[in-house]
């Protein structure tokens, strides 16, 4: 069994840490604020007394945290043992705490889900020297971790492109589904939603790249409007407005330059 490490016992490291004890490791934690530590881990009073005999150091704190807690821990980590950061720190904060003087081998870690509903088995993206060694720990729960080529700050990178796209599809979706009730027609957005959502992925994508240009100026005007109808209901339209702030800038870019 690995002798493991966790960093951050609030919900996602108090779930990875209770699912590895679970599965026979040794696991030690570090946390200076959370009030509980889940049964069978022993709990370290310093990060680095935490890591010094790890073989796998999982790093589960606020991004803010990030670099002082490799600074602490990475200098007292053996050759051949790994440093796992699951933080949302940048693409640059992971190339650079990458670099950073220490044996272990570090690791890039992207959590592709809300661990809050899919608990440790949420899908991991990891990058750098480390990312086998997450894979091997954690495969063994029914982690489905994905290995992508580059170097710590890979998998992050790949994190935040698909976050463009939830954190807004989400915010997009909110702020519909508040402005339908407002309006009396909830479960009509909820349908024309669902329906948006189905069928053809790579279909819909074409028809927003195409379409979303080619009538951009028109599109600008009706997110306009829709802003307008949304303030009449009382409701925040802060996606309708970027929508047509981006609907504008587009339409200013493909208009032809007459000379």
């Amino acid at each position: 069994m690995t002798a493991c490490t966790v960093i951050g016992l609030g919900e996602a490291g108090a779930t990875y840490a209770a699912a590895l004890t679970a599965a026979g490791h040794t696991v030690t934690g570090y946390d200076p604020v959370a009030p509980t530590t889940p049964a069978g881990v022993t709990r370290a009073a310093t990060a680095a007394e935490a890591c010094r005999d790890a073989d796998i150091v999982l790093v589960m704190t606020g991004a803010a945290a990030a670099r002082a807690v490799a600074l602490e821990c990475l200098p007292v980590m053996a050759a051949g043992s790994c440093y796992a950061d699951f933080t949302s720190s940048s693409p640059g904060v992971m190339q650079e705490l990458g670099q950073l003087p220490g044996k272990a081998d570090f690791a890039d870690v992207a959590i592709l889900g809300p661990v809050s509903a899919l608990g440790e088995k949420t899908p991991l993206m990891v990058s750098g020297p480390g990312a086998q060694a997450v894979a091997d720990l954690l495969r063994p729960l029914g982690v489905d971790v994905e290995i992508t080529e580059g170097e710590p700050g890979a998998a992050m990178a790949h994190k935040l492109l698909r976050s463009v796209l939830m954190k807004g599809l989400a915010s997009v979706v909110v702020e519909a589904v508040t402005a339908g009730k407002a309006a009396g027609l909830e479960e009509w957005i909820r349908g024309q939603i669902a329906k948006q959502l189905a069928g053809d992925g790579q279909a819909v994508i074409d028809r927003f790249l195409t379409g979303t240009v080619k009538h951009a100026v028109r599109r600008s005007k009706e997110m306009q409007d829709t802003a307008s109808y949304l303030s009449d209901l009382g409701v925040p339209a802060e996606m309708t407005n970027a929508s047509a702030a981006a609907l504008t800038r587009i339409a200013q870019a493909t208009v032809p330059v007459l000379r």
